[in-house]
Formats: C-alpha cells, structure tokens, sequence
C-alpha cells in the first residue's frame, strides 16, 4: 500500500532519518522544516498523512494542526505527530488540536508503519466518498450543512474487564456518549453488527487477546461494520497486540489505564471522521436518483461515469472495463423488450455485487455498461476484476418469470495514468471490446498501454504568444 507523506521538522537530520525510513517501504515523501511551509505543501501535493514535529519555532506542530484541519480541502488528510514531549496533556493537547495519533521520539519503525497503514485504510474509504461527493458537486448538488461537533447521543461499544470498562463508560458518558457493555466477543460481534454504534472500543487487557482480534477481524469482514471506527485500549505490554490489532483493522489506540480527557478527544476525532464520511455518502445520494441514475437499472448513468473517471484521472491512476452482453437483440426480439429489461436488471446487480465500494458502475447505454477501476496504472491490473465480472454473467442461467436465460458477455479493459485523457481511455477500451467481440465473445481483451501525458514544457521554453 503506497503513500505519499509529508515530514515536516525542524531539525534536518531528523527530516533525513524519517525520509529514509519511508523511502525504504516505498512511500513517497516530502519534506518541510516549518509550519508554514507544511501548510503551502499540503495545499499544493496533497499528501495521504502528513508526520508533524510538535516544537518548531513560530509556528509550532499544534497551531499547524489546528490550521491544516481548519482548511475543507485539508482536513481529512491525517495527522501524527512526533515528538519527544511523553506527557499525557500535550498528547490530549495535541489530539484536540485534531491529530490523529502522536508517536513518540525516537520513532519505533514497527508503530510507525501500522499506524500508517491503518491511517491509509480508512483515508482511502474517505477519499472514495470524496470523490463521489465532488463528482455530484460538479454536476451542480449543493452539499448538505457540515456534521456536528458535540458527542451527546453518540453510542459506544464496550468490550473488557470490568474496572477498564468502568473507566471508559465514567469517560464516555461525561461527553453525553449512550454506552453499551458487552460481556464477550461473541456477544459483542452479535450486538455490534445488528446495530452498528458509532463507535467500538476493545480492551486488550484481558488475557483474550486472540479473541479480541478475531473479533476485529470478524467486523471488519461484516458488512454493517466494515467501516466502523474501532478504538483498542491497552497497556504499554501489549504493544505487539496492538501492532496486530492495527494490520486487522483497528483505527487508533488509547493507553491503559484510560485517561479520561485522552480517551474523549480520540472518540471525537473518530466520531467526527465517521460522521463526516457519512455525510459524503448523504450527499452523494441526495437527489442523484434524477440527475445520474440509471432510470432502468438503478446504476450510475452514462454522464456521472464520465464525470467520475475525469475525476479519478485528477489524483490517480484508472481502469476503464467496458462490458457489452453478447447476442442480446436476442433475447429482445425473442421474447419482448420487458424480459430484455428485466434480463439487463439481473446483470447490473450481478456486476455490481462484485466490485469493491472504491470502484464505479455505470449502464453505458444500451446493454453496455462500463467500470471505473481506482488505482490500476495498467489494463493487465484489470484483468482480475475483469475475469470475475465475466464469470458473474455467465456461471447461471438469468431466470425470468420462469423463463432460463443463459447470457454472456465480452470486456474490453484499458488504463492509464494520472492526467489520461478520459475519452481516450474509454475509446481505448472500446477498441479492446471489439476485440473480444472478434475472438468469439464471452472474453476479455486488453487495450495496448497508453503513455502517460506529456509534461507541460517550462515557462522558459514555452513560444510567446502572439
């Protein structure tokens, strides 16, 4: 899982050893050595998590913070900050002024990658809504009015011995949280997902610690709670759990034995995290039933994918799949244009039941339809995804009224990198779709790959305008 990162210190040698670290895992980085130049290369690269220094002079790590979280086209880019102060009020400090976690000096190379990773797991959800939010935007939907701050009626699940248990509800239930105790992990599972809390909070501390990551692995997997903000608290003994705990799923952590102020400011900021992505997909939905759906098929329509892939081409790499059903003037001259809508209804369910939420369906025209993969630079990136959509339309008859319908389909798969041109893409995709069409359908074909864009010439370079 790459990244690009932001290292932001004072100090150059500490600059130099952190950009080492993450340049041996492959994550791209950028450096900055004061406040102020954080927040002009936030602006400007748009870096997935930013690794802060708390004391810098003038502006120090906190008011950074507490800028870069004040900033809407910032604010969802998640922030650690690293330090070598260890008191408990400039951790809570730091956490109202909107960080995500601390890390503390000399930075532990084990905590540091699993927080990022868990960071990048649930900034990756974030951005897909984002994405989908802004694509609705473009298309003239006025966003609803921002999530509200205050934590009163919030609900929190509780798993762990009762004194730590006790410490959490005291904590929680001050912030006007509704608490919910549960006695094992079983019970927990079986709670959580039948209604889903705003947050869960798993204490490690309880010589169960397997079954405690089961259980995170378990929601996770569920689909009620797939994006379900998990809180794990333990002792500085059960770091390599908590390591563990976070390549599962787990979202933060919060020390044992539970300050009360620390445990509050990271239920917030999960909360708040929470909330906001719910209010993406609010707005997303909101009245884009009209606009850019499919009226037959319930999918996106063919003016929100163009609009979706232009936007994905913006920040990433992108697949394009454009999948056409074989012989299907067929089924309509055979038994009547209602069981051929019915029959394009059966399929673009089946299309979309297996795709992941960061990829987007749409009912091209016709019985067309057509994807957008995130992230793949190549169309061999495709191909699996493009085989398992095969597979879905043909591995049972589609039944009508009775009636079996066997039905196939042929995929041509293109992509391209950041600044593709969108049409392009899609008309390279259709090229490779003809082709499958020619290799006796029911197939996938790949398109040639595509060059990535020709960087603009320096100003120097360029010919005065006449």
């Amino acid at each position: 899982m790459t990244a690009r990162i932001l290292v932001v210190d004072d100090i150059a040698a500490n600059l130099r050893l952190l950009e080492a670290k993450l340049q041996g895992e492959y994550y791209e980085v950028a450096l900055a050595e004061s406040g102020a130049e954080a927040l002009r290369l936030a602006a400007t690269w748009l870096p997935d998590i930013i690794l802060l220094d708390v004391m810098m002079p003038g502006m120090d790590g906190y008011e950074t913070c507490r800028r870069l979280k004040a900033d809407p086209q910032l604010a969802h880019i998640p922030v650690v900050m690293v330090t070598a102060l260890t008191e408990q009020a400039e951790r809570i400090r730091g956490l109202e002024a909107g960080a995500d976690d601390f890390l503390s000096k000399p930075v532990d190379d084990a905590t540091l990658f699993a927080r990022i990773r868990a960071l990048m797991r649930t900034k990756q959800v974030l951005d897909a809504w984002r994405l989908r939010a802004e694509t609705a935007r473009e298309l003239g939907l006025e966003p609803l009015p921002g999530p509200e701050d205050s934590l009163a009626g919030a609900r929190a699940a509780l798993l762990g011995p009762a004194e730590v248990v006790a410490a959490m509800q005291a904590a929680l239930q001050a912030e006007g949280m509704l608490t919910e105790v549960h006695a094992t992990p079983e019970e927990a599972f079986r709670a959580i997902t039948s209604a889903p809390p705003d947050l869960a909070v798993l204490s490690l501390d309880r010589a169960a610690e397997e079954e405690v990551l089961r259980l995170i692995s378990r929601l996770r997997a569920a689909l009620p709670t797939r994006d379900l903000p998990i809180l794990l608290a333990a002792g500085p003994a059960a770091r390599e759990w908590v390591l563990r705990g976070f390549d599962i799923g787990a979202t933060d952590h919060v020390q044992t034995p539970i300050d009360p102020h620390e445990l509050r400011a990271r239920a917030r900021n999960q909360i708040r995290r929470k909330r906001y992505q719910e209010q993406l997909r609010a707005d997303l939905d909101r009245g884009l039933t009209l606009a850019v759906t499919d009226p037959l098929t319930g999918l996106r329509n063919r003016r929100y994918i163009r609009h979706h892939l232009e936007a994905q081409l913006r920040q990433g790499p992108a697949g394009v799949l454009m999948i056409d059903l074989d012989h299907f003037k067929a089924i309509n001259d055979a038994h009547g244009h209602a069981m051929g809508d019915a029959a394009l209804c059966e399929v673009a369910a089946r299309l979309r039941d297996r795709l992941r939420a960061a990829d987007a369906l749409a009912r091209w025209g016709g019985e067309e339809f057509l994807v957008v993969l995130a992230g793949a630079p190549t169309a061999q990136d495709c191909l699996p995804v493009a085989e398992r959509l095969l597979q879905a339309v043909r591995a049972t008859p589609i039944t009508v009224d009775g009636l079996s319908l066997p039905c196939t389909c042929s995929i041509g798969a293109a992509a391209g990198p950041a600044g593709s041109d969108a049409d392009r893409l899609i008309e390279a995709a259709d090229l490779a779709l003809y082709a499958a069409k020619k290799a006796g359908r029911n197939c996938v074909r790949l398109a040639p790959p595509i060059p990535p864009p020709a960087a603009a010439p320096p100003a120097a370079d360029r010919p005065e305008a006449t």
